[in-house]
């Protein structure tokens, strides 16, 4: 394969401006990295080319939280709130999984994700020498992390396993590979725990992946229990200190938002789980009017049920029109900024992904205009969110590879996957 990728005759979105600006132009890829986007005659004379024909270009969707081996428990137990379906569903069925289960599950999720637009997902679970596994093998970029249970760690020997795990996978796979450490939250992980995994995150120089603030329960129990509110108890704790990814961010209060915004927070807001489990809603456009930096996650498929970051924007946006009864109020471009640049500042990869332009790490997918949902094109970015499907992504480019062209996965046996993930799952159920 040439070291030259070619992308003729597309509409790009760049998504470096602050309103949306389609243009018709070329993208010439080289190795890893956009070289250039315009006119372009200097070419290799072996250079790949991709008629980017009736499609849209555009930077590959970052999906900022889910646990992606949760796949094998996709249906198994809907319709329950957070606590009775953590507690008698998915914790007895993930007590089961061993390295097997997550590897499986894993490429499930990650052959899922690139078929609808992700090229980059954040994901926090056990066994996680085995989903860096997929992901070596699949192409995808990822930042990942062990989920830690502080109260079942009190010799920290799980701790000691995540920053092995950091150690060994931390800038892997020509740097496609990202880790951070996972405390899963404050109501599992009491604060000497924490403290220890901020000692941690500090000393390997990485970021910490918490869920945050996601029900009223637990708003109310670490208030009871400790006076103040779950941001305001990670922060005096110090997590702040280091990057943190706080996943839901559900129940907040202005000074909760004060303080995100002064820290390195980033917020992955998951409004499918949210809506399913009844969680409540994330004060988003709040958030983004302090300045905090907001992505967009799908959180497992056994809370959502799915990992299509197209239709995640899209619900996204509606969920919170409605909510302010305001049709301003998270615009179509806004999502998809939440989608994809947004995102990246929240894993602290924006220096490399979440826009195209010169020197930034090719992640680009092609969207297939030629749908009759997408039929007529007033506005690309509009239907993107408002009419398109995780289906309609017809080519994926990550890392300067294609990993999907005309729909084909070229990386994973599509087939091998659905067998082996199907088996896992029902031997489960023995």
């Amino acid at each position: 394969m040439s070291g030259q990728i070619l992308i003729q005759n597309a509409k790009v979105l760049t998504m470096t401006d602050q309103v949306q600006q389609v243009i018709d132009a070329d993208i010439l890829i080289e190795g890893q990295y956009i070289k250039k986007i315009g006119t372009i005659t200097d070419l290799d004379k072996d250079v790949e080319i991709i008629n980017g024909k009736n499609c849209l270009a555009l930077p590959g969707l970052i999906n900022c939280h889910t646990h992606a081996a949760m796949t094998l428990l996709r249906g198994y137990a809907d319709d329950m709130e957070l606590m009775p379906w953590l507690e008698q569903k998915i914790w007895p069925q993930e007590e089961k999984m061993k390295g097997e289960h997550i590897y499986w599950g894993s490429m499930l999720a990650v052959l899922e994700m690139i078929k609808s637009g992700t090229t980059t997902f954040a994901d926090m679970y056990s066994f996680m020498d085995e989903v860096a596994k997929a992901v070596e093998l699949s192409g995808i970029r990822a930042v990942l992390s062990r989920g830690l249970i502080g109260f079942k760690d009190q010799n920290y020997a799980a701790l000691k396993e995540s920053k092995d795990f950091v150690k060994k996978w931390h800038k892997s796979c020509n740097g496609r590979i990202t880790c951070t450490l996972a405390p899963h939250a404050p109501y599992t992980c009491p604060p000497d725990y924490l403290q220890k995994v901020l000692e941690a995150a500090q000393e390997l120089e990485v970021g910490i992946h918490i869920h945050l603030a996601e029900t009223k329960q637990e708003f109310n129990d670490i208030l009871e229990q400790y006076g103040k509110t779950p941001t305001r108890h990670v922060y005096d704790l110090g997590l702040f200190q280091v990057p943190v990814l706080a996943a839901h961010c559900v129940y907040l209060t202005e000074e909760d938002i004060e303080l995100m915004a002064e820290g390195s927070v980033g917020v992955a807001h998951n409004p499918t789980s949210n809506m399913k489990l009844a969680s409540g809603m994330a004060p988003i456009p709040s958030l983004l009017k302090a300045g905090v930096n907001v992505g967009i996650g799908t959180d497992g498929t056994a809370s959502n049920n799915n990992l299509n970051m197209i239709e995640e924007m899209h619900i996204a946006s509606l969920l919170h029109k409605v909510s302010k009864l305001d049709p301003t109020s998270v615009p179509a471009y806004q999502a998809l900024e939440m989608g994809t640049v947004l995102g990246a500042r929240v894993l602290n990869l924006d220096n490399e992904i979440g826009t195209l332009e010169p020197g930034k790490k090719a992640d680009i997918i092609f969207i297939d205009l030629n749908q009759p949902h997408l039929c007529p094109a007033y506005d690309l970015v509009a239907n993107l969110i408002y009419s398109a499907q995780g289906s309609d992504v017809k080519t994926s480019i990550i890392d300067g590879k294609i990993i999907m062209k005309d729909r084909q996965v070229l990386t994973i046996d599509e087939e091998k996957v659905m067998f082996e993930a199907r088996r896992y799952a029902f031997s489960m159920l023995d």
